[in-house]
């Protein structure tokens, strides 16, 4: 574990414990959000079964349920954290759902669903909710939190639907969009946080390391 040194706003110096972020997501999503902001993580996926977890909570709200499964997805990883060294990481798990029509909408997962699904969609708007469990293993410190935004989206065509569903990209996201993606076109505006939109919520992920006393830029990897 090592110290490292930087320069307060003051001019000063100041040393602080470095962390390795870990991420608990196969999300190339949330991966790239980390590395833009500067951190670049390594990744341990947890497989737990999302739809058994869902099926022993329901009935329960989207933004409940999207917690519940980053905990889970967290709480596996770091019960067996492969990493050579464990001692200084920050653990990061999370989950996202689109709430919409009163339903939580995870993953379509084949080509009919995400076609009923964006037929539903179109001219509509949903709230996109991402879940997070973040975990400091120096001092034990656990945080949980929800954050995201209302999506409003385009009323698209059947044909652009079709094409869209074709690319294969809607099948594996959740709500069956992303924001950076060939679906970028057909969302008209966001309310709220769109890098939780993405998978990450990077200003409630800051909050967190802060109220752990970690400075958020201890978890840069490049000046």
């Amino acid at each position: 574990m090592a110290l490292m040194r930087g320069v307060d706003l003051h001019g000063r110096s100041e040393f602080f414990m470095s962390r390795t972020v870990l991420l608990a997501s196969a999300s190339s999503s949330r991966y790239s959000l980390l590395t833009q902001s500067g951190i670049t993580p390594i990744v341990q996926v947890s497989h737990v079964d999302e739809d058994a977890i869902e099926e022993q909570l329901s009935p329960i709200a989207t933004a409940e349920l999207c917690v519940a499964l980053a905990t889970a997805k967290g709480e596996a990883v770091a019960a067996h954290v492969t990493a050579t060294d464990v001692s200084n990481l920050l653990i990061i798990a999370a989950d996202s759902m689109l709430e919409f029509d009163g339903q939580s909408y995870g993953k379509p997962e084949t080509e009919g669903n995400a076609i009923a699904r964006w037929q539903a969609m179109r001219g509509k708007s949903g709230y996109l909710h991402t879940g997070h469990w973040v975990h400091d293993t120096v001092t034990g410190q656990t945080r949980t939190g929800v954050a995201g935004a209302r999506v409003y989206f385009a009323d698209i065509s059947d044909d652009e639907i079709t094409h869209y569903v074709a690319t294969g990209e809607p099948l594996f996201v959740a709500g069956g969009f992303t924001h950076e993606g060939r679906s970028a076109a057909f969302i008209e505006r966001m309310d709220g946080d769109g890098p939780a939109v993405g998978g990450i919520s990077l200003a409630l992920l800051r909050m967190f390391v802060l109220e752990m006393g970690i400075p958020w830029h201890s978890l840069w990897n490049t000046p």
